[in-house]
């Protein structure tokens, strides 16, 4: 029978100090996959688009049409287009890749705290919670430049911190507004809260579900080799693909979210003396 994988990615070689392991290879293999394919499409590219070109206008097209339902400005789907679609397909890819037969049964035997061990040489790349934290974390930060570089600082600090809006409650001199403005202040500090819980969310959702994936392959492949596995490897391309969405989704929705123009007590000040 084979062994349930573990939680955390074998070691499989050292570079140094760099420890190679079996996710990191098959996550480099989508990267050149990537690099292959987009040398492809280079060479191929005219003005009448045909073959591997069409094909791949056609799926940038289709990502274009879902993220237009996000932004709701096809300015925005373009602009966003190079960080959360290369986020969609190194997910994907790298989700079905995962599934490819030799992947979790091809390895070595490597003796482990003096037992000698079956390490598989690939191992899909995100059953390594490590990947799915560094891309959740880089999507949600990259949410907060590009908001920062679209609003501007002291604006989107406003969104969490909101001292301007304390500071033109207290001038106003209201008991209500200066109590809903002081709420207000509080819940800034929830909202930086819940931006870590995005990172550990959407970092464990891919990571959970990939993983899960991996389990009951490997169970199914302990007890059946051949038939019944079929229909969940099926499966496991639509996880694949959903996962890859709604993890791209979720980052564009963030940024969309912090591009959007702030409205604030001072704001709403303004407008009030400008009427008057």
């Amino acid at each position: 029978m084979l062994a349930l994988p573990p939680l955390a990615a074998e070691p499989i070689f050292n570079i140094g100090s760099f420890t190679v392991t079996n996710t990191y290879i098959n996550s480099t293999l989508t990267v050149f996959l990537f690099i292959v394919v987009g040398f492809l499409i280079q060479r191929s590219v005219k003005d009448v688009p045909r073959g591997i070109q069409n094909f791949f206008e056609s799926i940038i097209e289709t990502l274009l049409g879902y993220f237009d339902q996000v932004t709701g400005d096809r300015k925005k789907s373009l602009k966003f287009l190079p960080l959360v679609g290369s986020l969609f397909l190194f997910i994907l890819i790298s989700n079905w890749l995962g599934i490819l037969p030799g992947i979790g049964s091809i390895g070595i035997n490597k003796v482990v705290h003096g037992e000698l061990e079956f390490i598989p040489l690939f191992r899909p790349a995100n059953t390594d919670l490590n990947l799915t934290l560094a891309m959740a974390i880089s999507g949600v930060v990259l949410s907060h430049i590009i908001g920062v570089f679209t609003i501007g600082f002291f604006k989107y600090f406003n969104k969490f911190i909101k001292l301007s809006d304390v500071w033109h409650a207290f001038k106003s001199k209201k008991v209500m507004v200066i109590f809903t403005a002081f709420i207000e202040f509080m819940v800034g500090f929830l909202e930086i809260i819940s931006e870590a819980a995005k990172m550990v969310s959407l970092s464990l959702r891919l990571f959970g579900n990939i993983f899960a994936g991996e389990v009951l392959l490997t169970v199914l492949a302990s007890i059946v080799a051949y038939v019944i596995p079929l229909p969940f490897l099926a499966l496991e391309l639509l996880v694949g693909l959903i996962q890859a969405t709604v993890f791209s989704l979720l980052v564009l929705t963030y940024i969309t979210v912090a591009t959007l123009p702030v409205h604030g007590h001072g704001d709403s000040h303004g407008k009030a003396k400008a009427a008057h």
